[in-house]
């Protein structure tokens, strides 16, 4: 996926939570636009969070790897949105 689709959903306004699909299969939660950042050819995601907010853990990938965006459910959310 093109980085700049990456970043279009983490400036989204109001910020939908969503999940990164990776080719490899796994997947991964950003349900705050702080917990991932992306550049032209990199794309880090908090995937464990300490109590005070800060990333315990990161990981990488290429956003080529991406292979869809899917936004998930929050409390009072009605369910799945349109894919990516």
């Amino acid at each position: 996926m093109h980085p700049v689709e990456i970043r279009e959903h983490l400036r989204r306004q109001p910020f939908e939570p969503f999940r990164v699909h990776i080719s490899d299969g796994t997947h991964y939660d950003v349900r705050h636009p702080e917990m991932a950042y992306v550049t032209a050819r990199e794309l880090y995601i908090a995937v464990k969070m300490a109590e005070d907010d800060l990333p315990e853990k990161m990981v990488w990938c290429d956003p080529l790897h991406v292979t869809r965006i899917e936004h998930i459910a929050t409390n009072g959310s009605r369910g799945k949105r349109k894919r990516s």
